[in-house]
């Protein structure tokens, strides 16, 4: 760069303000609806639910889990409850209602207008549902909704379902931080990946199309899969 010309910097914000810190309130769906964490109200769900887990499968990469009974997970789940980051949601299969799953907000950044989805902990009867892609898509909404610039996903670099899954809904890989944590005794190399909000609006609108009752049959098998649509 010739010495008389300035160095490059980025695009000035115009209009730009940091957004609010994510509300503790409930998040409404088609099939599923997110309330905030809270033991009382979900602890014994969510650990009834997670003992589907025999092999404790679900517990793998997170820093916590599996627990010993119910009264540690409750516990665990008193901590959670009280923390504003994360900010924890219990996942609510509203035909049993009864919570099915937990996923949060942490990392939040309003003054960078960043904020992070995880602590995911998706029991049996969560996995791989409608409910499921429902939940995070309602979280991610809220962020844009609120103002953030940035989503972010992260995971440990060798978990290969939450890697497909960030694919799968759109979210874009940004690389590897090497030995960037240790969990539970081991190396964890962590896989990043972002919607950034020009991002959001086809990605949206796919959602939308995919949720839509008149893509899946009287079974609720989807007639076209989020895939196909996005590609569409």
């Amino acid at each position: 760069m010739p010495a008389d010309q300035p160095p490059p910097i980025g695009p000035m914000l115009d209009g730009w303000t940091p957004p609010p810190r994510p509300p503790r309130e409930t998040l409404g769906g088609r099939h599923c609806r997110l309330e905030p964490l809270a033991a009382d109200a979900h602890a014994d769900d969510l650990h009834a639910a997670n003992s589907a887990d025999r092999d404790h499968r679900m517990w793998t990469y997170l820093s916590y889990g599996p627990f010993a009974d119910i009264a540690d997970y409750r516990a665990w789940v008193e901590t959670m409850s009280r923390s504003s980051d994360p900010l924890c949601f219990a996942i609510i299969d509203p035909a049993a209602n009864r919570a099915v799953g937990i996923a949060a907000y942490l990392r939040i950044d309003p003054p960078n207008g960043a904020i992070e989805i995880g602590h995911l902990a998706f029991s049996p009867a969560l996995q791989r549902t409608t409910a499921a892609t429902e939940a995070l898509t309602l979280l991610i909404d809220r962020a844009f909704a609120l103002g953030y610039r940035r989503c972010e996903w992260k995971c440990d670099a060798l978990n290969a379902p939450s890697r497909a899954a960030a694919q799968r809904l759109g979210f874009v890989y940004e690389g590897i931080f090497r030995q960037a944590a240790v969990i539970k005794g081991r190396n964890r190399d962590t896989a990043w990946y972002s919607i950034i909000d020009a991002d959001w609006p086809p990605l949206r609108a796919a959602f939308a199309r995919w949720l839509a009752p008149e893509n899946f049959d009287t079974a609720g098998r989807q007639r076209r899969s989020l895939a196909d649509i996005r590609r569409g």
